[in-house]
């Protein structure tokens, strides 16, 4: 049995006002849960691009992870922070990484969300994460305890082969950390996370965003807990919120029985059309 909750709230531009905010959140949700989680864009989300460039941490000088550290070492609990806005030492590029924290403030280990976010999706913005940041190469399982969790970061839910490949390496609980656009999360989020769950038989935590941002945009919120049979374990509907559930990693092995699908070959064979 694992404690999982997911913290759901609107980040500000500014790493320290948003910290302060949801540290009563973090508080909360670490009273209740083994692990906590926070969405993507943790700690801020920039106005601008230029913002971006001026504000994003150094890797080995970062305010937010040292204070997320601390929070998780004060607290004793694991604590993922689903993004940070992080400037690499030997390169100098940014990358968008997921940093899960030990009880004792330790980074147990880190995700650089692989598929950049460059979309249209009909809320008058433009997205085009790759102008800003440099994509990761290497999916990443973590240990919480004995069970094996895997990373991931918002747009990558929409790249089944990665979750795929998650399970197949052992995977039983999949993270999904999110700013979901509003126009997008109405029509896809619950649909593209019940599917990511069906597919692997794995538990999915989905902490989310949720508000309208400093740069305009709005994020869908709806933070999800899902099982590994598809059904929705809770909901976080609209702005702050703390979900939170006690996960039988036992439904994993059931719902992976129950439908073999990862199992099965998933090379499609070639069809020969006579035309």
């Amino acid at each position: 049995m694992l404690r999982v909750a997911a913290i759901q709230y609107c980040a500000s531009d500014n790493a320290k006002d948003t910290l302060a905010h949801i540290q009563p959140l973090i508080a909360e949700a670490a009273s209740r849960a083994t692990l906590v989680t926070l969405p993507e864009c943790a700690s801020y989300l920039s106005a601008s691009r230029e913002q971006l460039a001026t504000h994003a941490e150094w890797e080995d000088d970062s305010y937010s992870q040292n204070w997320l550290a601390d929070q998780a070492r004060q607290l004793g609990t694991w604590l993922l922070a689903g993004s940070l806005m992080i400037r690499r030492r030997d390169n100098h590029k940014l990358v968008n990484r997921s940093l899960l924290f030990g009880p004792d403030g330790g980074l147990v280990a880190s995700y650089d969300k692989i598929h950049m976010f460059d979309a249209d999706v009909g809320d008058h913005k433009s997205y085009r994460e790759s102008a800003s940041f440099t994509a990761g190469s290497t999916p990443v399982i973590a240990m919480i305890g004995d069970v094996p969790v895997g990373l991931s970061i918002c747009y990558d839910v929409r790249f089944p082969h990665l979750y795929r490949q998650l399970a197949l390496a052992g995977a039983k609980l999949l993270l999904v950390p999110a700013a979901f656009t509003a126009i997008s999360g109405k029509a896809h989020w619950h649909i593209l996370l019940r599917a990511r769950a069906i597919e692997t038989g794995c538990f999915i935590v989905a902490p989310a965003q949720s508000g309208t941002h400093a740069d305009g945009r709005q994020t869908y919120g709806h933070s999800l807990i899902i099982s590994p049979w598809g059904e929705i374990i809770a909901d976080a509907g609209d702005g702050d919120a703390v979900i939170s559930a006690d996960l039988d990693l036992a439904a994993v092995a059931k719902a992976r029985q129950a439908i073999p699908s990862l199992t099965t070959n998933p090379a499609i064979e070639a069809t020969r059309f006579i035309s």
